[in-house]
């Protein structure tokens, strides 16, 4: 397992968190997602062999925020 922490702009409500969490929840490989409001940032737990960052980030875009790491 792997684990990474994204800056992410743009969320800023319980909606945010849900939409992030849950969009990036649904990937195969990803076993934990938590975002931070306080910090702007999304730490995400995946299985490398399953998923890459790339396609966590376009996760991440699709549901409309700015992924800066």
């Amino acid at each position: 397992m792997e684990n990474i922490t994204l800056k992410v702009e743009g969320m800023s409500c319980g909606h945010c968190v849900k939409a992030v969490e849950g969009s990036v929840g649904k990937l195969q490989g990803v076993s934990n997602v938590k975002v931070n409001l306080e910090a702007g940032t999304v730490a995400v737990e995946f299985n490398n062999n399953e998923v890459n960052v790339d396609q966590i980030k376009e996760t991440i875009d699709d549901q409309g925020y700015d992924v800066k790491s």
